[in-house]
């Protein structure tokens, strides 16, 4: 029973090693989807759909942007760590990959197990904004009217363990405050409503909310940084503003199933990288800081993240569901 386990598992791994020559010549050779796990409209959408160009370039072939929101990520996350490990279905994966594992009890996938990081793209802040029916204009003001109608405002997010879910949890658990969570399907429909004035908080990611805060159809009271965002530099950070420790960064990152061809991972990583910084000055004009690292550096951003958001859950009072 020894030798026949072992003949097949040598055969197996002769297997995988022939496709894995295989797709290293000549790869890519038909157009690669990237999904983006949520809908459009929202950060990951639009940092994907304006990067496309520039990776498609570099790859030499089309890239194909394929929205599958829902359920706070999961719904894409799964379907990208469960394609082929061909190298033509890759996942724009954002922190929220991050934060579910320490608020869901279960998840159809395992982050560090079932994806391989190729490269991290770019990092920004967020901003704290408010419909401007909303009588405040600084962060003290929506604290003190937030304190004299404990449960009364709502706001929302981008749906149970993203990134403005927590955010606004942190934000809360901070302050002392007491919110109602409307959840949406993703960003970009959460964005209309409170655009609309139907939900009058959000922190909102830089991508997504920038042209409305400037716009004047939402207004910026803070934004997430450690330090002020150059697109919105007369906005103070959360910590100038007196919710003193407060930080939170939106990072989004590129990523193949498990198994792809280490081959396959190098291209990928060379043209995206190459690709972001083709873009860089574009990027920095919103706010937002190009990053390109390389597979491990990837993986060890998201080992990192996700001790922090375990604790940031914690600290928050978010227990698993």
């Amino acid at each position: 029973m020894k030798t026949k386990s072992t003949t097949q598992l040598l055969c197996a791994a002769l297997v995988m090693a022939a496709a894995g020559t295989a797709l290293s010549q000549g790869y890519p050779s038909r157009p690669v989807r990237v999904i983006v796990p949520s809908a459009p409209g929202g950060g990951t959408d639009i940092l994907t759909r304006r990067i496309t160009p520039a990776f498609s370039r570099q790859l030499g072939q089309q890239v194909i942007v394929d929205n599958r929101g829902g359920a706070a990520t999961i719904i894409g996350s799964d379907i990208a760590a469960h394609a082929a490990p061909d190298g033509y279905t890759l996942l724009m994966g954002l922190s929220t990959l991050t934060i579910l594992p320490s608020i869901r009890k279960a998840l159809p996938y395992d982050a560090l197990k079932d994806l391989a990081p190729i490269t991290q793209a770019v990092a920004a802040p967020n901003i704290l904004v408010v419909h401007p029916s909303l009588p405040v204009k600084t962060v003290k003001e929506l604290i003190a009217i937030a304190r004299k109608r404990p449960g009364e405002l709502n706001y929302a997010s981008a749906g149970i363990g993203s990134n403005p879910h927590l955010s606004t949890a942190l934000f809360l658990n901070m302050t002392g405050l007491k919110m109602v969570h409307i959840t949406y399907k993703g960003l970009g429909p959460a964005l209309v409503d409170v655009i609309s004035g139907q939900v009058v908080v959000m922190f909102g990611t830089m991508l997504s909310s920038l042209p409305h805060v400037k716009s004047g159809r939402l207004r910026g009271l803070a934004t997430t940084g450690l330090k002020r965002s150059s697109a919105l530099p007369d906005l103070p950070t959360l910590d100038q503003a007196g919710v003193k420790g407060y930080e939170v960064t939106q990072w989004y990152g590129l990523l193949a199933p498990a198994g792809v061809p280490a081959s396959a991972i190098a291209v990928l990583n060379k043209a995206m990288v190459a690709a972001l910084l083709s873009e860089k000055q574009k990027f920095a004009v919103d706010g937002v800081e190009t990053v390109g690292n390389t597979p491990e550096e990837f993986r060890g951003v998201l080992q990192a993240e996700m001790v922090k958001w375990a604790k940031v859950a914690q600290a928050a009072g978010i227990k698993p569901q």
